[in-house]
Parts: structure tokens; sequence; C-alpha cells
């Protein structure tokens, strides 16, 4: 008995984790949003233009930006640079980074196009930022915030608890809910591995979570209203009760997903490097031709 509150701590906890990861995630895309949103109002103000000396500053200054973004993959290369400062600032200055250079372009740019090699860095950008946006997203699904270690598979099933048996063996009166839930774990956690299958655990497996929940809280309904009724709970102990079991079923279902995905997000991550680095080369190449044509010409 003196276990259960530790490990419906350590449940909530977990899910409490989650809400407030996702709930980071709205903000910081809300607040891309608003920033570009503000950069474009800023820039149809006609307080400069591209290429006088306010807006050639601003060129110069998210230009640089975007070079200082080199920093944080070259710290991972070279030993000298490993011991200067935590991974999680470098990240986070990589972020701020990735966002305040690109804003700068934008606005040095005033979201026209002049010449070709110009359109050419500027899309290049564009598309470079969005992927950041994307990488970020995955990122976080496969390391631990800012801190940019690696969670691994086995350690995300431990604090999950998907390698005990707490959750099911406390919904033994319930025998269709438990059957439910250990279907659903193996079915997602011994899939077979490939693209369709990762594709389907990031999209679909969340949306298959609430079937499988609905279909526990049905199953649910008569066993602990039987239970209550043998054990004679009052009214309130058994709404206690009732919603304490659903919740235990919300985290199981959640932490399956959770550690399904984990593969999946890993192996997206993966592909998602490899077409992100040709068109930095491309921004880069780009860049540095728009820059020469500026002062060449």
């Amino acid at each position: 008995m003196s276990s259960t509150p530790s490990i419906a701590g350590k449940q909530h906890v977990k899910e409490k984790t989650g809400a407030q990861t996702l709930a980071a995630d709205t903000v910081v895309y809300l607040v891309l949003i608003l920033l570009t949103w503000g950069t474009w109002h800023i820039s149809q103000q006609g307080f400069f233009e591209a290429g006088d000396d306010v807006g050639y500053w601003l060129g110069v200054a998210g230009g640089s930006m975007m070079m200082l973004l080199f920093s944080y993959p070259l710290r991972k290369h070279f030993r000298f640079m490993q011991n200067l400062g935590r991974v999680k600032w470098w990240f986070l200055v990589h972020m701020l980074l990735g966002v305040g250079g690109p804003l700068l372009i934008l606005l040095h740019s005033t979201f026209r196009i002049g010449s070709l090699n110009a359109g050419v860095a500027l899309y290049s950008m564009i598309i470079v930022a969005l992927s950041g946006v994307v990488g970020r997203f995955i990122y976080a699904r496969v390391h631990r915030g800012l801190k940019g270690e690696q969670v691994g598979f086995q350690a995300l099933q431990e604090r999950a608890g998907l390698d005990k048996e707490e959750v099911r063996s406390r919904l033994a009166f319930a025998p269709k809910v438990e059957a439910l839930l250990k279907a659903f774990e193996q079915r997602e956690l011994q899939a077979n591995p490939g693209w369709l299958t990762y594709t389907r655990q990031v999209f679909v497996l969340p949306i298959m979570l609430w079937v499988v929940y609905y279909r526990c809280l049905a199953e649910l309904q008569h066993p602990i209203r039987r239970l209550a009724k043998h054990s004679n709970w009052p009214a309130p102990d058994f709404e206690r009760r009732h919603r304490h079991s659903k919740k235990l079923v919300r985290r199981y279902l959640t932490a399956v997903v959770r550690v399904a995905q984990y593969t999946a997000y890993e192996r997206l991550f993966s592909f998602w490097h490899l077409a992100h680095i040709p068109f930095v080369y491309l921004l880069v190449i780009s860049a540095i031709v728009h820059v020469v044509a500026v002062h060449a010409y």
C-alpha cells in the first residue's frame, strides 16, 4: 500500500511534463508567428530600403547571426570547443540565432526579391529556417529539452512504467480493460520497423490512443459499479476511484504511445538531418554570391 502514492505521483509528474512540453511548443510557435508578422509590418512602413544604410546593416547583422549558427555543430566536432560552456546554453543560443538571423534578413529584404541570387539566398534561408522549426519539434521528442542528451529506449520504458505491471495490476477488477491495454502495448511496441510503421505511429497512433481509451472507459463502467456495490462505497468514494481509474488508463496509453513514437522520431530526425544539410550549403553559397554581387556592383 505504501508504494501506491509514489507510483501515482511519478505518473502524475510524467503526464504534467508531457503537457508542459506541448504547452511550451505551442507558445514557441505562436511567438514565431507573431515575430514574423511584426517583422513584415515594420518592413512595410517605409523606414528603410534594402539598399540604404539601415537596410545594409540589417543585412550584415542578420548574415552574421546566420554564420554564427555554425558554431553549434562545430562545437560537436572540435574537442577544444567541447569544454566551452554547457551544451544546453549553446543550443539555446543556436535557437535564438536561428530566429533572429532570418528575421533580420527578412527585414533587410523588406520581403521583396531584388535579383536572382538574392531570391535564391532568401528562399534557401526560409527553407532552412522552417526546417529548423521542424527539427526542433522532432529533437525535443528524442532529447531531454535543451540538454542535448539522448534518452535511451530502455530508460524511457522504465520512466513510463512499462517495464512493470503496476498499472494493469491496479485494474485487475476490470480484466477486459487489462486485456485492451496489454493488446495495445504489444501491438505498438512489437510492431515491425519500417517507414510505414513510423509514419503511422507519428500521425495515426495519437488518434488510436483515444479510440482505445474510450473503449476502455466503456469496459470499465460495469466492473467498477459492481465493485462499488460489493464494497458499499459511498458516492464520493465511487467518483474518486472512478476518476482515478480513468487517469490510470489514460496515463498508461500515453506512456505506450510515447515509447512507441521514440524510434519513429529518432528515424525522422536522422532523415531530417540528411534533408536539412543540402539547403544549408545552398544558403551559404547563394549568400556569398549575393554579398559579392552587392559589393561588386
